[in-house]
């Protein structure tokens, strides 16, 4: 059993180091007036600081989930130590050597588990650091110099070298007192036949700290051919190193992150290395895991979510790193900070974008360039072809659902009408009411997301042609553009004369109601209006593909024309109809396409869609202007 603290050596922990100074190395902490600082919680979710700490009492509280406490309180919560290890923790912080009642000073071996591993680590981290400068670790230095990086650099980040044999590490920590079950639970040793060995050999070592600055892990790079282990090997899981709660980096850049309310989230060890190097030292890594809730947590508690925070990622641009991209954004809406993506030319990552371009280059690529979520649509949406109402309809039906999951109400408005930019949708309140519709389904369904598919398309969809034959449901005759598309078919069928020769030039798809075009499919099929034969109703029926486009030919044919007079003016007036809705949605269409390639277009792209627009602006106006004269 290890001895009893010394009360006076407790109370010379308490008043040596101040609350306020070991509170923010995991958060940070803002003036809350009386003399009191402010930050959020490390112990609960909350969206608004109601973690206060206390300086001239030594104390902290949270009026949010109650904890509160002493200095010693709050180590022990944060990083789940018992009092003698927190005691200890910070006795060794402040330089304070405890005195113990029972038996005298504490040996090492019966000090706390933490505290144990924790300096197995610190011991680790020396000796790979000076295993560096050894003539075997030239590979190592020869690795770092063509990545840019100095001795000093190497220096800086605690760079270090594992020798390749088979337990040089395990030798040296047990001629510091640990024991081999502390070596094999730290993750730095591992289990062999008869002996634990090096958990690493031969390879590049990164140390891992954790926020307050201490070494709770490795991340290894392997370095020869003959190494058949992975690229990067990490410690495993531990009782000190969760790899889903631990950011590279974060004790070097946590007072910038703080104090500039910005971080940049890269992919790998010598990225987060050359940004720092650049000039950017809010750059952290996740450590061989994807970037997750545990990992916003620790950014959230520094970034304190006020609305000028910046989240910037810079994923590859290959598929993988947009793969991690979309996986960021289902996480997005846990930030109240604006989270962006920056992908540098060329799918270069920070490191090769330093040795090609220089450090301006990666200063300049980490400046907020693309919202996340507008990345994250966009290579959704790019699936489909955004020139058709089908394409524009399914990219719709599939970006929509994932809008929805964005909590903030104001949020998930934002990024609908944004959506409706990016689909080049003009109607901007469908896509808003769509969203919002889903967000709905989700609620109802208690969060579990928006509702299935129930076979039923939005209305966004129902203008799209379909092939010729499928019908689909009974036509709304009260639609004006389905009412004038049926009247200028039964002047087809019955007056061909009336309506040509103008009518054979209209194209299918000016018939929006599907079983229309599939009509004037026929039409076009049986050789037209124009000139139409004595046998040209039966010709037309021929063509029909199936029974039920013949019964509404043949339909059509009879019916009667909702006019007094059936004649050229008539026949005019439906024809100008049908052909001004037709440009209108293809006015629609063009802006939509012009609203996608926005100012940073391809030139001659954007002329040439300029140019049809212009052309279509002035056949509009005539056909205004001038009616059937104009066709």
């Amino acid at each position: 059993m290890a001895g009893r603290i010394n009360d006076d050596d407790v109370k010379a922990v308490r008043d040596a180091v101040p609350i306020d100074a070991v509170v923010s190395e995991y958060l940070q902490l803002r003036n809350a007036g009386g003399g009191n600082l402010k930050g959020l919680c490390p112990f609960h979710d909350e969206k608004s600081p109601s973690f206060q700490v206390s300086p001239s009492k030594g104390l902290f509280h949270c009026f949010g989930c109650q904890e509160g406490g002493d200095t010693i309180a709050f180590v022990r919560k944060i990083d789940h130590l018992s009092f003698s290890e927190a005691v200890e923790r910070l006795a060794a912080t402040a330089g304070i050597t405890l005195r113990y009642e029972e038996g005298g000073y504490n040996p090492s071996n019966q000090r706390g588990e933490r505290i144990r591993l924790v300096e197995a680590h610190k011991a680790a981290a020396q000796f790979y650091i000076e295993q560096l400068g050894s003539p075997e670790a030239e590979i190592g230095r020869k690795f770092l110099a063509e990545r840019g990086f100095d001795q000093a650099a190497a220096a800086h980040f605690g760079v270090g070298y594992s020798p390749a044999g088979w337990d040089h590490l395990t030798r040296f920590l047990r001629g510091k007192g640990f024991s081999d079950k502390e070596l094999l639970t730290s993750g730095l040793a591992q289990e062999s036949r008869r002996n634990p060995i090096d958990r690493f050999r031969g390879r590049l070592m990164w140390p891992i700290r954790d926020v307050s600055g201490e070494v709770v892990g490795f991340g290894a790079r392997k370095l020869r051919d003959d190494d058949n282990g992975p690229k990067y090997l990490n410690t495993p899981e531990t009782p000190i190193y969760k790899k889903s709660q631990v950011l590279y980096g974060i004790d070097l850049a946590k007072k910038d992150i703080a104090k500039s309310s910005r971080a940049v989230v890269v992919e790998g060890y010598t990225d987060v290395m050359a940004c720092h190097l650049a000039g950017v030292t809010t750059a952290i890594a996740t450590c061989g895991t994807a970037f997750g809730g545990d990992h916003i947590k620790i950014l959230r508690r520094l970034l304190m979510d006020n609305g000028s925070a910046r989240v910037i990622f810079t994923f590859d641009g290959d598929a993988a790193g947009q793969k991690a991209a979309l996986r960021a954004f289902e996480d997005d809406q846990k930030f109240a900070a604006e989270t962006y993506i920056a992908i540098a030319p060329d799918n270069m990552d920070p490191c090769d974008l330093r040795l090609a371009k220089g450090d301006e280059a990666v200063a300049d690529l980490v400046q907020p360039r693309t919202p996340l979520f507008e990345f994250a649509i966009r290579q959704i949406v790019g699936r489909y072809d955004l020139e058709t109402p089908a394409g524009r309809a399914a990219a719709l039906d599939e970006a929509a659902p994932i809008v929805a999951r964005i909590k903030n109400v104001a949020s998930q408005h934002e990024v609908a009408v944004q959506l409706a930019g990016i689909l080049g949708i003009l109607d901007t309140q469908f896509v808003v009411k769509r969203v919002a519709q889903l967000a709905r389904w989700a609620r109802d369904r208690g969060g579990k997301g928006p509702a299935p598919a129930t076979g039923r398309r939005p209305q966004y969809e129902d203008a799209a042609p379909r092939p010729a034959g499928a019908l689909g449901p009974a036509l709304n005759l009260r639609s004006p553009a389905h009412r004038t598309e049926r009247e200028l078919l039964k002047l087809a069928l019955q007056h061909p004369h009336l309506v040509s020769p103008a009518f054979d030039a209209y194209g299918i798809d000016e018939f929006t109601a599907p079983p229309y075009a599939a009509v004037r499919q026929c039409i076009q099929d049986a050789g037209g209006a124009t000139d139409a034969p004595s046998d040209y109703l039966p010709a037309v029926m021929d063509s029909a593909p199936n029974d039920v486009v013949r019964a509404l030919v043949t339909e059509l044919a009879v019916e009667a024309i909702h006019a007094r007079t059936v004649d050229e003016a008539y026949a005019g007036e439906q024809l100008v109809a049908v052909r001004r809705r037709a440009v209108d949605r293809r006015l629609l269409d063009i802006q939509g396409t012009l609203a996608r390639l926005g100012q940073h277009g391809d030139p001659a792209q954007l002329a040439a869609v300029q140019n049809e627009l212009w052309v279509l602006q002035q056949y509009g106006q005539a056909l205004r202007n001038k009616g059937a004269a104009a066709l």
